[in-house]
C-alpha cells in the first residue's frame, strides 16, 4: 500500500522529540518558528496575572479573596486557551511573532501606567523609577529563564529524571554500597571532629548553602568535562535492524525503513553546537537527579548516626556551650542538622565525580542513558529521511 510521508507525521515525531526533552533535533528548529510558540503560554500566564495590580482589593472589602480567585481563573483560563491555541497552530507568522514579542515588552511600561491611570496616583506602584525598573527586570527575567527552558526542553527533562527516580535510586544504593565504604573512610573521623560542631554551631545557613552551592558548582564542571566525551564516544548505528528497532513505540513506528534505506544503513547526520548541548543536558539531568538522591541518603545517614552517637552532653562538651537548637526539631542540634548537610553535599560531589571517572561504575550508570541516546539519534535519521520524502511524491510500498 502506499506510505505517504505527510507532514502530519513529521509533526508528531516533533512532538516526541519535545517531550523527551531533545526538541533541538527537530529539522530548522528556531526561536520564531518552534521556539516563541511554546513559550507563548508561559508568557501570557506571566503578563495577565501581572494585571493583578489593577484589581483594587482594597475597595472590595470582603470580597477581595472572590475577586482575587476571579482573577486567578481567568488567568489561567487565557493561559489554558492559549496553550490549546498554540498546539493546533503552532507556526506563527511574522507580523504574529513581531506582535507578540512587541506586546510582551510593552507590559512592564502599560502596567504601572494603567495602574497611575486607575489609582489616580502621583507615582506609579513600587516608588516611580524603581518600581518601574523592577518591573522590567522581572518581565526580562522571566522572558530569559522561560526562553533557556523551552530551547533545551528542560522541563521535559526534569519530569524524565522524576519517572526514573525509583530506578535511580536502586542503582544509587548499588554503587553507593561500593562507594560508601572510602566515603566513609574520610568523612566518619571529621564527622566526630569537635572543631568541626563549633565551627557548624555558629555556621549561618546561609554560608553552609554557599559551601554546598561550591560543591555542586563543582560537580557540574566535573559533569561538563566527562559528559562531553561521553557525547563524543556515542556510536550512531543507523542500520536498517537498528532502525526498526529505535522506531518502536514512537509516530515512526510505521515507517518504512526499507525505503528510507534504499542503500544500506543511513549516513550520520552531524550535530550543531545546540544539539550537542541538548543531549549533555540529557546526561547531566540525570546525573545531578542520581546525585541528589545519594545526598539526601547520606544527609539521613549522618543524621541518624548523629542522633544515636552523639549524646546531648557530648554535643555541649565538644561545642563549648549549650548547643544551638534547630526551631524546627527543637531535640536535635543544629550543628548536627548543618554537619549532615555539610557532608551530604560533599558525599553527592565525590559519588558524582566517583560515578563518571570510575571505569566500572561510568559503564553502570551510563550504559542505559547512552543507550536512550542513541535511540533518539537513529529516530531522528529516520525522521530526516521520511521529512525528504515528504517534498516527493508518495513511495508505493508492496
Amino acid at each position: 500500500m502506499p506510505f505517504t510521508a505527510t507532514r502530519a507525521l513529521t509533526r508528531r515525531t516533533e512532538r516526541w522529540f519535545v517531550r523527551r526533552g531533545v526538541p533541538t533535533m527537530i529539522e530548522g528548529y528556531g526561536f520564531a518558528s518552534h521556539v516563541l510558540p511554546r513559550m507563548l503560554p508561559s508568557l501570557t500566564l506571566v503578563a495577565v496575572a501581572s494585571l493583578v495590580w489593577l484589581v483594587p482589593l482594597k475597595s472590595a472589602g470582603s470580597g477581595r479573596w472572590v475577586l482575587l480567585g476571579a482573577v486567578a481563573a481567568v488567568t489561567v483560563a487565557v493561559r489554558w486557551a492559549i496553550g490549546a491555541l498554540v498546539r493546533r497552530a503552532p507556526r506563527l507568522s511574522r507580523r504574529t511573532t513581531v506582535a507578540i514579542l512587541a506586546g510582551y515588552a510593552a507590559m512592564p511600561v502599560a502596567v504601572p501606567l494603567l495602574q497611575l491611570a486607575v489609582d489616580g496616583a502621583v507615582t506609579p506602584p513600587g516608588g516611580g523609577v524603581v518600581g518601574l525598573l523592577g518591573f522590567v527586570i522581572f518581565f526580562a527575567a522571566v522572558f530569559a529563564g522561560t526562553l533557556l527552558v523551552t530551547t533545551y526542553g528542560l522541563g521535559a527533562l526534569l519530569r524524565r529524571a522524576v519517572r526514573h527516580t525509583i530506578y535511580d535510586l536502586r542503582n544509587s544504593v548499588h554503587l553507593l554500597g561500593r562507594a560508601l565504604p572510602a566515603l566513609l573512610f574520610v568523612t566518619l573521623f571529621l564527622f566526630f571532629t569537635g572543631e568541626l560542631w563549633q565551627a557548624m554551631n555558629r555556621l549561618g545557613w546561609w554560608r553552609l548553602a554557599l559551601v554546598v552551592g561550591l560543591f555542586a558548582a563543582v560537580t557540574v564542571l566535573a559533569a561538563a568535562a566527562r559528559l562531553r566525551d561521553e557525547i563524543g564516544r556515542v556510536e550512531q548505528d543507523l542500520s536498517p535492524p537498528r532502525l526498526s528497532a529505535a522506531c518502536a513505540d514512537t509516530p515512526l513506528a510505521d515507517a518504512p525503513i526499507e525505503d528510507v534505506t534504499p542503500d544500506g544503513p543511513l549516513p550520520a547526520v552531524p550535530l550543531n553546537g545546540r544539539q550537542s548541548r541538548n543531549l549533555l543536558l540529557v546526561l547531566a539531568t540525570r546525573q545531578l537527579v542520581q546525585a541528589a538522591v545519594v545526598g539526601l541518603a547520606l544527609f539521613a545517614f549522618f543524621l541518624v548516626l548523629g542522633v544515636l552517637v552523639v549524646t546531648p552532653e557530648t554535643a555541649e562538651q565538644w561545642i563549648g556551650g549549650e548547643p544551638a537548637r534547630s526551631v524546627l526539631f527543637p531535640a536535635v542540634p543544629v550543628a548536627l542538622l548543618r554537619n549532615a548537610t555539610l557532608f551530604a553535599g560533599f558525599g553527592s560531589m565525590y559519588f558524582a565525580v566517583t560515578s563518571m571517572s570510575d571505569a566500572d561504575h561510568r559503564r553502570q550508570f551510563f550504559a542505559p542513558i547512552i543507550d536512550d541516546v542513541e535511540r533518539t539519534l537513529a529516530v531522528r535519521a529516520v525522521y530526516l529521511a521520511v521529512r525528504g520524502l515528504d517534498s516527493h511524491p508518495p513511495i508505493d510500498k508492496v
